[in-house]
């Protein structure tokens, strides 16, 4: 079985797991978010991804796509540790810069690739979906303002 693991600084990867339940459905009961909240001490995040471990016990065919919002930031660091520490790090891709966009990608293809697979996708849906929105201009000959 393959799970999604959100890290995160503040709140931001349990608004992201929120958001992908709208999108996708019982797929998202294998999406987990670990949060180092405003206040908390990285020894206060290892106790809770410790926790999490215990509380969720993996089996030993189980992989993982672990996503991020910064690579080399104190709540990444102190999850690989333990995620390294209880020997799941060999079975997991890690990404950072976690957006909706890969996360939706990675969640809805969780039973359909492997996780190097799902991961390079979601790489390249996420860089892709990447760009300024640019507001159309007002065409000289539309006099009709009610279509704003």
């Amino acid at each position: 079985m393959k799970y999604i693991i959100l890290v995160s600084h503040g709140r931001f990867a349990e608004g992201l797991k929120t958001s992908l339940e709208m999108f996708s459905g019982d797929t998202s009961k294998r999406v987990f978010a670990l949060c180092l909240h405003n206040g908390k001490s990285a020894d206060d995040f290892k106790a809770k991804v410790e926790s999490f471990l215990d509380d969720h016990q993996f089996k030993d065919g189980d992989e993982f796509i672990v996503l991020s919002d910064i690579i080399g930031g104190s709540p990444l660091i102190t999850f690989l540790n333990v995620f390294s520490e209880r020997g799941l790090l060999d079975r997991s891709v890690v990404l950072g810069g976690m957006n909706f966009t890969m996360a939706l990608t990675a969640t809805v293809s969780l039973d359909t690739m492997d996780k190097e697979a799902i991961a390079k996708k979601s790489l390249s849906e996420a860089k892709a979906a990447l760009q300024q929105y640019q507001v159309p201009k007002a065409s000289d000959s539309d006099d009709d303002d009610d279509d704003i």
